[in-house]
């Protein structure tokens, strides 16, 4: 047992394998990553403006996250940051419990996230139905807009205020001067974003853009709120204070962050596997990589991070193939931090706006809602509940409802190909057989296969049954509560004085029918039988004994 755990623990860190590509791809990764870097500087900064914690943490969460999952990590492609999702996330954190609460709940949410990965549930994230998933990216993508719309209309937001009344309040109260100007803005980059890879896909668009509307607005002298004053080099690295209180306050927050880190790290990984030519990825791992990433960045006053989809997929159609582009692609950034702050500070925030509207609209497939919506109908209604409480209500509520429904229509599509099927007895027909009901069970067994039983015993057809043989043989799933159902079947049978026989048990459920006490409410021992010929034989000899 310590020689597996000891093979399990090694799993999780490190190792040379880990590069042993990098002899042949060093001059590409290094090229990828640089890539991914100019790629990553607007979107770290304004994923961080947008989670309330600011740019600069933004930045530092880019430059240490992004470095410590790239080596930790269980994906040779990934790339790590602040993400939208986690910005939607933590923003009414910050409004709650103030920006001091960001740092204990970034480590809080880590070792959550560490845990989780070195006890081995990096694979659960296989149990999300795909239309929770595309459901939550579409939900994500719409706060990601609204959370704009502000900035885009030259406003500010309320701490606390939900996105969508914030957004609705201000296009509302906008004031035409000020929201001219920042929507002029906002345009300028939509059409750059959209226009530049046209000309050229090896332009990097978001940079491109952000850099020519930053010097319209200088030039022009435009007056728009830019980002202002950011670091000119990494904080010292400090454990954020904790105490018993403060941590059982922040535990829920820490909880939902945690979950959020999971499910998209181990999604974005899971597409990178598909999207390169690297092999798989290690769930587990990953998970530690991204709990031991939240961590630092916390140390350094940054936010959660999570793997980011769309820098990964840079990433990778740029020809990365080890870790080495990822963690150039941090290094890129820590050279802007020591060597750029000061033109940075000057990128007005309505370009971040536009920068991350438009991202909100590449997160949404057209073509994968419509094949969703022409699925089935509960697959298209769990896409959109789980896509609707995402904007109105919570986004791990959404994942989780949207799990429960996929369930339940789950359940009830099993449910509707499980029956109860009424058999007539092998011939030749002898007197009395109208007494005995031969029930066979299809599929699964579940609570509601019981009323379909007592329905199926005693019908318009066969008004007195006095025997009543259960065909088992054909029963695909059976499960604690169809076992404990078909007990108090049995009970209620033996108590109304109907003798029940079963027949065919699988030697996979007789365990369970077994410790569920089954067997015990049938009347004799004898009436557990294999054989169909058996079962009917002593069903009959049964109803011979019965009075006339």
């Amino acid at each position: 047992m310590i020689a597996t755990a000891a093979s399990n623990l090694a799993r999780l860190l490190p190792h040379r394998s880990d590069y042993a590509e990098l002899r042949s791809s060093w001059r590409r990764d290094i090229l990828a990553g640089v890539t991914v870097g100019v790629v990553a500087l607007p979107l770290a900064l304004a994923f961080g403006i947008s989670s309330g914690v600011g740019a600069a943490a933004g930045l530092i969460t880019a430059v240490v996250a992004g470095l410590v999952a790239a080596v930790f990590g269980g994906s040779h492609v990934q790339v790590s940051g602040p993400t939208g999702a986690m910005a939607v996330v933590l923003a009414p954190v910050v409004a709650q419990y103030g920006l001091a609460s960001v740092a204990l709940v970034t480590v809080i949410a880590g070792l959550l996230v560490l845990v989780a990965g070195v006890t081995g549930l990096g694979r659960a994230v296989t149990f999300i139905p795909w239309p929770v998933i595309e459901g939550f990216t579409l939900g994500i993508a719409a706060i990601i807009f609204l959370q704009q719309v502000p900035a885009a209309m030259g406003q500010g937001t309320h701490a606390g205020t939900r996105t969508l009344p914030a957004a609705w309040t201000a296009v509302t109260h906008a004031e035409l001067p000020s929201a001219a100007k920042t929507l002029g803005v906002v345009a300028l980059i939509a059409v750059l974003m959209v226009l530049l890879p046209r000309l050229h896909r090896g332009i990097p668009e978001s940079l491109t853009a952000v850099i020519v509307a930053t010097v319209a607005v200088v030039v022009l002298g435009i007056s728009v709120a830019t980002i202002g004053e950011l670091p000119s080099h990494l904080p010292t690295p400090v454990l954020p204070h904790a105490d018993l209180g403060a941590m059982r306050t922040l535990l829920g927050a820490a909880l939902a962050i945690a979950a959020l880190a999971a499910i998209e790290s181990l999604l974005s990984a899971r597409v990178a596997a598909t999207m390169a030519p690297t092999g798989p990825y290690d769930p587990d791992r990953e998970l530690v990589g991204q709990g031991l990433a939240s961590i630092a960045s916390a140390t350094f006053g940054g936010m959660p991070a999570t793997g980011a989809i769309a820098r990964t997929a840079v990433n990778i159609r740029s020809g990365a193939r080890t870790r080495v582009s990822a963690m150039v692609h941090s290094l890129v950034l820590l050279g802007v931090v020591y060597l750029a702050t000061g033109p940075v500070s000057a990128i007005p925030l309505s370009a971040l706006a536009g920068v991350l509207m438009v991202t909100s609209f590449r997160m949404i497939s057209a073509g994968t809602i419509r094949k969703i919506l022409r699925s089935t109908r509960s697959d298209a209604l769990t896409f959109v509940i789980t896509a609707v409480i995402t904007v109105c209500f919570d986004l791990i509520e959404a994942v989780e409802i949207g799990i429960v429904v996929a369930a339940f229509f789950a359940l009830r599509a099993v449910a509707r190909r499980s029956s109860v099927v009424r058999e007539d007895l092998p011939a030749p027909h002898q007197p009395g057989d109208e007494q005995i009901a031969l029930l066979r069970l299809d599929g699964a067994m579940f609570f509601g296969v019981a009323e379909r039983i007592s329905n199926a015993i005693v019908d318009a057809d066969h008004p007195h049954t006095s025997v009543v043989v259960i065909r088992m043989s054909q029963l695909g799933m059976l499960d604690a509560t169809g076992a404990h159902t078909l007990a108090q079947i049995c009970t209620e049978l033996e108590a109304r004085g109907i003798t029940v026989i079963i027949k065919g048990v699988r030697d996979e459920h007789m365990d369970l029918l077994t410790n569920v006490g089954v067997f015990e409410t049938l009347r004799h021992e004898n009436h557990l039988l294999d054989s169909l010929d058996d079962a009917i034989s002593h069903a009959r000899t049964h109803v011979a004994r019965q009075p006339h």
